[in-house]
């Protein structure tokens, strides 16, 4: 069977050992002569996994026990709402990059005042706001690190007193960060991290418990603190190979991950650069490394450009059905040979 080079932006490319590891999983979990999809989420084998994700994440980030970590379900769309539920009191700042953070904070105006304090809608979207200024009486700063759909990343992120809240659903664990920036992180895990139905949430306790609403139970971070992400049957399977995954990334190294994926990203955008065929649609400093974007100058070749990635199996590279284009989505755990068939690609078709 020919290799699939997967530049799709999710459900994404996983490490093999972490599809093996779950393959495994499925036929005798732990050793119980059971599928993890049939094991209880009480049973001690998966507590044991429950735990272990939620320390690996602090202890890639060297989280201290300021912070602690949850597993749940509802993707980075139901955080749009639970954030502002739990944080929101008299007024937060949004900056708008893209549609995901458009949607997370039409979520929050439904319980209370919401300020866009900058925002690139006015150019497509093509960069990321600098130079901002953050009201002091904010509840919390909201921003989406890396904006999957148009192809724009936060190379520097704020410095503020204010909470931020940072939606990283789609660059998570691509690079060195410092994580106690942020008082609150979430990320649908099915981008960068493991396959759909699982949602990680990185919150730092003390920012909790300030608002005067009454919160639903599935939307209150402390009731499923309360319970260590067990209030409800947690996604099993996402959580385990949630947590192979992060395993991988332990042995890989963030720092050996980061240098990988700048060469992947650099190598991509010097032919798009290069290339007289195709032209990017972010401006450079603001480029993802996650998600290139890019277009044809000629659209009618469009078809023959997705034509000739087919034949050299490469897959996902259509862009988001709102935007058109490509999109090259380069998640951790694609190899460097994946990104020079794209480029190979598209000499050749030159």
């Amino acid at each position: 069977m020919h290799k699939v080079h997967n530049f799709s932006a999710g459900p994404a490319i996983l490490p093999q050992q972490a599809i093996d590891a779950g393959v495994e999983a499925l036929k005798n979990f732990a050793d119980t002569g059971l599928s993890i999809l049939e094991v209880s989420h009480r049973s001690k084998e998966f507590v044991a996994v429950m735990e272990e994700a939620r320390a690996t994440v602090k202890k890639l980030w060297n989280l201290s026990d300021d912070y602690e970590v949850l597993y749940l379900q509802g993707g980075a769309s139901t955080q749009f709402l639970t954030v502002a539920y739990n944080l929101l009191n008299t007024r937060a700042s949004y900056v708008d990059t893209g549609t995901w953070s458009s949607k997370a904070l039409k979520e929050a105006k439904r319980l209370g005042q919401v300020e866009v304090i900058a925002s690139s809608k006015d150019r497509n979207y093509c960069y990321i706001p600098k130079g901002f200024e953050i009201p002091e009486d904010s509840d919390y700063l909201h921003i989406t690190s890396n904006n999957t759909i148009f192809g724009s990343q936060y190379h520097a992120f704020p410095d503020t007193n204010v909470s931020m809240v940072c939606d990283m659903s789609s660059d998570i664990f691509s690079r060195d960060i410092d994580a106690t920036k942020f008082d609150l992180i979430y990320a649908g895990a099915q981008k960068n991290l493991g396959p759909a139905g699982a949602t990680l949430v990185v919150i730092k306790k003390e920012i909790l418990g300030k608002v005067s609403r009454e919160i639903p139970s599935m939307l209150d971070y402390n009731v499923h603190l309360s319970k260590d992400s067990m209030f409800n049957t947690p996604p099993a399977f996402p959580v385990y190979v949630v947590l192979q995954t992060l395993k991988w990334i332990d042995q890989q190294g963030i720092e050996s991950i980061e240098k990988r994926n700048l060469e992947k990203a650099e190598l991509l955008y010097k032919e798009i650069d290069n290339n007289e065929l195709f032209k990017g649609t972010v401006d450079k400093e603001d480029r993802s490394f996650m998600n290139a974007t890019f277009l044809l100058n000629d659209e009618s070749l469009t078809d023959d450009f997705m034509n000739a990635c087919k034949e050299a199996n490469i897959s996902g590279i259509k862009g988001h059905r709102s935007v058109g284009g490509f999109r090259a989505s380069m998640y951790n755990a694609l190899d460097l040979d994946s990104v020079k068939a794209l480029v190979n690609v598209m000499q050749t078709f030159k």
